[in-house]
């Protein structure tokens, strides 16, 4: 008999992910709102490095005995391909949406001995008024603004990281399809190290390598569209009529495979087999990414 949770079959198979680089941001201020408008505006574009060049969203908010000055507070974690992508939208992203947004600081999240800069470059925004202090061998950067201060640490840790870690909800209907997603979705949300970058958590335009078209490297995964049913071959019967996709991004192979095993859970506890035909996961036979997430032994 196939594993199955909550009568739901789940497909002998592995999501493939692949290598990233990663850093962690803590974002505070005056009130979570403000945390919570700053954090929303760092992440905007952030799908995808398909087309935006970074994954980046929430990983959780945090309270104010967790954050380095004591007030509300937002973790972020962002995720791209190459080092020198980082280092190019993090302070970007950090200069238009956090300095700009008011009350707020912005703190290194995670430590290592490659950094990404923050204060280093946004210091120069002071005009020559800013202020620079070394604390426990940190250095923090303080910029004047309208409302006071712009507190920003000087440089975040770089590490290396997974990206691409996900697994496919078939469903009977769409409506089954969304309630299951949006359980998987929530579920994952409290976790630490991970994050679902996609609009909700979720992505309804799976995609493949390459395509018919020259210049664009990404198409739409034909074999996953139930309407093109009769028209390609397809992994599935007519009981699937829409698909929907968890795609997670981890510091950590172990907190991708939990993220998973929890989203998958939760997904399936949701509509049971009356929602779901099935689980399965994205892959390219082991060609993209050494990273393979085999959901026999997720689910274990």
């Amino acid at each position: 008999m196939s594993l199955q949770v909550a009568g739901v079959p789940i497909e002998d198979t592995f999501a493939e992910a692949f290598d990233m680089k990663a850093t962690r941001l803590i974002i505070t201020a005056e009130t979570i709102d403000w945390a919570r408008d700053a954090a929303a505006a760092m992440t905007g574009f952030g799908t995808s490095v398909i087309a935006c060049g970074i994954e980046i969203a929430v990983e959780r908010e945090l309270s104010p005995e967790e954050t380095p000055d004591g007030r509300p507070g937002i973790a972020i974690l962002a995720f791209t391909v190459s080092s020198k992508e980082l280092e190019k939208q993090i302070p970007r992203r950090a200069g238009q949406c956090v300095l700009t947004c008011p009350t707020t600081a912005l703190f290194a999240g995670i430590q290592s001995d490659k950094r990404i800069a923050l204060g280093k470059q946004l210091r120069y925004f002071g005009d020559g008024y800013q202020i620079s202090k070394l604390v426990d061998s940190r250095r923090y950067w303080r910029i004047p603004v309208m409302d006071g201060e712009f507190l920003c640490e000087q440089d975040t840790g770089r590490v290396d990281a997974i990206g691409g870690g996900n697994f496919l909800l078939l469903g009977r209907t769409l409506t089954d399809v969304s309630v299951a997603c949006r359980a998987a979705a929530a579920a994952i949300a409290p976790l630490a190290d991970v994050i679902t970058p996609f609009p909700g958590g979720a992505t309804r335009s799976g995609s493949k390598v390459g395509s018919k078209y020259s210049g664009l490297f990404a198409s739409t995964n034909q074999e996953f569209c139930p309407t093109l049913r009769g028209v390609v071959a397809q992994p599935f019967d007519d009981q699937v009529k829409a698909i929907l996709e968890i795609v997670i991004d981890g510091m950590t192979f172990e907190s991708i495979a939990l993220a998973m095993r929890v989203g998958i859970t939760a997904a399936c506890e949701s509509v049971g087999v009356d929602g779901l035909v099935g689980i399965t996961a994205g892959n390219y036979g082991g060609k993209l990414g050494r990273h393979h997430f085999h959901l026999a032994e997720v689910m274990k």
